[in-house]
């Protein structure tokens, strides 16, 4: 297509979009008159009620004409409601369009037609003013699937009646805000990721197109798989692979409309600010959003309220701060508790469970113990041992329950009922009164028959007060699987296999676990292990309905996690994304060939290796001190090289980051990121520089991602990009290790345009591993700010 045909084009778009974006503005006006009207008359309607119904209960017929009267104006009052409803709700959907009204074109030729139509996709079909054409399909109706389904050439839809066959002769995406036309591009698949939209709606040079097809191919290969009952996409920072699994999950839930909703789809994001960040995806695209929530809050959900959960950040900061006198067992621990030879050490002793050792509590009821412990013990120990624990477990409920049942029949001929009787309430007694009117139990000459009413009386009680035991019982609270799973790390008569694999510091890992559970404390390395050691004993409440489950940032998962979720998750098909590079947890995947080698189900592997978020410049220099980060390529986006600027004091940094923000600011940038790699860290700059900027400190309770400057550790960053990214201290005393490589690397992949480092003394060798045309280096020695 010639330069001056691109630039007709463009204009009749931007004709189109500001003619469609008119018609919807009418449409609003007129709907927006029509609820006024209807709000009225609801109002009317429910203060008018009763003067509008004609009362008269005297007579059969009188009583037969006012209910008739009734539910007349109630009818009529429902259907003002509802039609309010509809006409409400229409009329966000039409807001929404005014804002966005379409996102993409098919034009497409019938067979046997001599020209191609146009098809305008977008939320939700709009009419044009006379209602007889369309100007803009919904995404869900027959004709628009061929957006989804077919790249230029032959293709069909199904109608109610037939299929129809043709051809595209052109598919296009828009990308319109506002009510205005920003960028548009030709293309064969649908590119899902905005920063993507952008690019390739903004420039259309030669070489940028060239590539475009190799993108739309990666992406729809991880849209639209439906074989791999796993999916793994191995993509670097940037790759957009997040992007393209929100697309997926549209796509599902388009493709498999009839039997799939989003309730039945799960993402476990990395933190609580990502759900925030991706929240509006399907939304724009009409549908509910998919349950999300990261693995800590499905995790804390299944231990309820009885334990205190470490969350993986603070796991993380102990971790980085390395100040504990146990820190070296305990890493050990992170490490050891991480994989699937420690869940043979819990299937073992599971094993050895289903012979002796399992705890029991006690039954008790008003303060006094009816069945001890040591019963319930020995009737467990008695049952089958085919069985498994669970279903073994099942028979001594159903035991218990029975003895309770015995218990109740002893209890009601006791004071404590009589006295308890007393204190009913008159409800109670009425009750009891119309039970027995229904047994006909009462005549003229049996109306005090108070036996009978005593005895109805004390059996409510006695059934009132075991109901809550019951149900305690039915949920096999006479299992203790805390004080239980305790003597794993209490009690040396345990065997453990393959004890030679055992971590040199397990001792005293034992002993800190023994600490910890003895004050339900969990750690993050041990929420796993307990609660597939709970969900073993007690029965995994398997969640069948969900069918597809995403993980996003899966390296930063352990095989023990995954291990726990596929028996969560029996019957679902999982996505896992993740990045090698950008494992920064000490607990996490090391090894890439764990997200894929290990899984015996069929599984697929997508890898993409390039990133266009970041600027050329950016990604030439963060590649260049990873470990095969020859294999990352930068998209050709050009920018400004990233600057380092080495100073001696905390304070010229201070002041030099406040410069740096407010020159991003001049040059338009809405997102700005002061990253540290800790908590502590990032504390420290928001205290001394919010009193001269509008700034929020990010930690892992903010949940609403929004636009300005923030300080944030790196390791919330994860998911995010900004406009333009402020390292707080790039110093080699604070990036040294292979893990906080991962870490620095995760931090300066956030940045969009802008990457900008600051190092207080010896800048970090992973910077100087690059080479000085890769970043602009500046140093500032020997200044003392003048305090005065």
């Amino acid at each position: 297509m010639t330069d001056r045909q691109e630039n007709k084009d463009w204009q009749l778009e931007k004709k189109r979009v500001t003619q469609v974006v008119q018609e919807i503005t009418k449409k609003i006006t007129t709907l927006r008159s029509r609820v006024k009207h209807l709000k009225e008359d609801v109002i009317d309607i429910r203060r008018d009620f009763w003067e509008d119904v004609s009362v008269n209960i005297e007579e059969m017929d009188d009583k037969i004409e006012t209910e008739a009267s009734i539910k007349q104006q109630a009818e009529f009052l429902s259907e003002r409601e509802r039609s309010h409803g509809q006409i409400s709700e229409r009329l966000d959907i039409l807001n929404r369009l005014k804002e966005k009204p379409y996102f993409g074109r098919i034009d497409f030729k019938e067979e046997n037609e001599s020209s191609a139509q146009p098809i305008y996709i977008g939320l939700a079909s709009v009419m044009d003013e006379d209602d007889e054409h369309f100007l803009v399909y919904d995404w869900r109706a027959p004709i628009s699937s061929m957006y989804y389904d077919f790249p230029p050439g032959p293709a069909n839809y199904d109608t109610i009646d037939e299929n129809i066959s043709g051809e595209i002769t052109l598919k296009r995406q828009y990308m319109i805000q506002h009510g205005e036309l920003k960028g548009m591009f030709d293309t064969g698949l649908t590119i899902g990721d905005h920063l993507l939209q952008s690019v390739l709606g903004n420039q259309a040079s030669t070489k940028m197109k060239s590539i475009v097809s190799t993108i739309q191919r990666e992406q729809n290969q991880i849209i639209r798989n439906e074989k791999a009952k796993v999916l793994i996409v191995q993509g670097v920072a940037g790759s957009g692979k997040t992007s393209a699994a929100l697309q997926r999950v549209a796509y599902l839930l388009y493709r498999y409309r009839e039997t799939l909703t989003s309730e039945q789809i799960v993402l476990f994001s990395p933190n609580p600010l990502f759900n925030s960040y991706v929240a509006t995806v399907l939304p724009e695209l009409g549908e509910d959003n998919m349950q999300q929530m990261t693995f800590y809050q499905y995790l804390h959900r299944q231990l309820e309220d009885s334990f205190r959960l470490e969350t993986p950040f603070e796991q993380m900061e102990f971790y980085l701060q390395k100040q504990d006198e146990n820190y070296q067992a305990r890493v050990e621990a992170m490490h050891y508790k991480a994989s699937l030879a420690y869940k043979e050490v819990i299937d073992h002793f599971l094993t050895m469970l289903s012979k002796k050792g399992l705890m029991f509590r006690n039954i008790t009821f008003r303060d006094q113990t009816v069945i001890p412990k040591e019963t319930i013990k020995k009737y467990f120990y008695q049952t089958e041992k085919t069985l498994s624990i669970p279903d073994r477990l099942e028979k001594v409920a159903n035991w218990i329950l029975y003895q309770l049942k015995k218990l109740e029949q002893l209890e009601r001929e006791k004071d404590w009922v009589l006295e308890e009787s007393e204190l009913l309430d008159k409800a109670d007694y009425v009750d009891v009164h119309q039970t027995l009117q229904e047994e006909n139990r009462f005549s003229e000459d049996t109306f005090n028959d108070y036996d009978r009413e005593e005895e109805l009386l004390r059996k409510r009680i006695v059934a009132r007060r075991l109901r809550p035991l019951r149900q305690k019982v039915k949920k096999l609270a006479f299992v203790d699987p805390l004080k239980t799973f305790r003597q794993l790390f209490s009690n040396e008569n345990w065997s453990i296999p393959a004890s030679e694999s055992l971590p040199t510091t397990w001792e005293e890992i034992c002993h800190i676990t023994e600490a910890n559970l003895k004050q339900k404390f969990l750690t993050w390395e041990d929420a796993p292990a307990y609660i597939y050691f709970e969900k073993s004993i007690l029965g995994f409440e398997a969640q069948r309905s969900i069918q597809h489950l995403f993980v996003d940032e899966a390296q930063d998962y352990t095989p023990f996690q995954f291990a726990l979720m596929k028996k969560m998750f029996p019957v679902s098909r999982m996505t896992l994304l993740g990045d090698i590079n950008q494992a920064i947890y000490a607990h996490a995947l090391r090894d890439e060939t764990l997200l894929s080698d290990k899984w015996q189900e069929r599984h697929e592997k997508i890898v993409l290796t390039r990133s266009y978020r970041s600027t050329k410049p950016i990604v030439q220099f963060t590649k260049s001190f990873m470990p095969n980060g020859d294999l990352i390529e930068p998209f050709e986006r050009e920018g400004n090289l990233p600057t380092l600027l080495e100073v001696d004091q905390q304070e010229i940094a201070n002041e030099k980051i406040i410069e740096q923000i407010v020159q991003y600011q001049e040059q338009g940038y809405e997102t700005i990121a002061l990253i540290g790699k800790t908590l502590g860290e990032c504390k420290a700059i928001y205290q001394q520089i919010k009193s001269r900027l509008q700034i929020e400190l990010i930690t892992q309770e903010t949940h609403i991602f929004g636009k300005g400057i923030v300080v944030i550790p790196a390791y919330l960053a994860k998911g995010i990009e900004f406009d333009a990214v402020i390292i707080v201290d790039a110093s080699d005393n604070n990036y040294h290790d292979a893990l906080e490589r991962n870490l620095f690397y995760t931090a300066c992949t956030r940045a969009m345009h802008e990457l900008s480092l600051f190092s207080i003394g010896e800048p970090s060798k992973f910077i100087k591993s690059a080479s000085f045309s890769q970043y602009k280096h500046y140093k500032i020695h020997q200044i003392l700010l003048n305090n005065d």
